[in-house]
């Protein structure tokens, strides 16, 4: 029973039910929280209760949107789509270091200002490049949403592929060794 009360007493704060606490004891010798003061005039006991810790909600994911209104006042240049051939939506990375590929198909070739730029989790990875292929090492695990873009020489997004959801799957070397005697 005194744990209900314990737990009752440390869930409160996170209801915001009440600013004050009150302990008291019944006449069978049970301790009895409530947020107002004993009617009669029984002794009271006022808990301070501390502030609970809190932590910020994690950041939204960027996906970067393509800027239609760049260099329109510049040559006209190819309406791109771009998209990642390797790997496929939802692949599972097998265990290993994170290492895989990554290859885009581009509708058109590139002008001589514009490069290609991967990112995960709407963060760039790497330079911008020509090349439509990427090597990726030591790859965080869990979840990775890749994206690939056309930019041109001022960075600005022309085209950028549909996500790619991949799982990325290592071993942790605090239990590699776990059965070894």
């Amino acid at each position: 029973m005194p744990q209900f009360f314990f737990a009752l007493l440390l869930l409160m704060p996170l209801c915001g039910v009440a600013d004050t606490i009150y302990r008291t004891t019944d006449a069978r010798g049970n301790a009895v929280f409530t947020d107002t003061p004993p009617p009669d005039s029984s002794p009271s006991q006022q808990v301070d209760i501390p502030q609970i810790n809190t932590t910020p909600a994690p950041q939204a994911l960027f996906i970067p949107v393509p800027d239609n209104t760049a260099g329109k006042e510049q040559r006209e240049t190819p309406a791109y789509s771009v998209s990642i051939s390797a790997p496929p939506n939802e692949t599972t990375i097998p265990a290993g270091p994170g290492n895989f590929s990554v290859s885009t198909i581009v509708s058109a070739e590139l002008g001589v200002s514009e490069r290609l730029q991967l990112f995960i989790n709407g963060t760039p990875q790497g330079e911008p490049q020509r090349a439509t292929t990427w090597e990726l090492t030591n790859v965080f695990p869990g979840q990775q949403d890749l994206t690939a873009a056309v930019i041109d020489g001022s960075g600005a997004i022309l085209a950028i592929s549909p996500a790619v959801r991949v799982f990325v799957v290592r071993i942790s070397s605090i239990r590699r060794n776990r059965h070894k005697k």
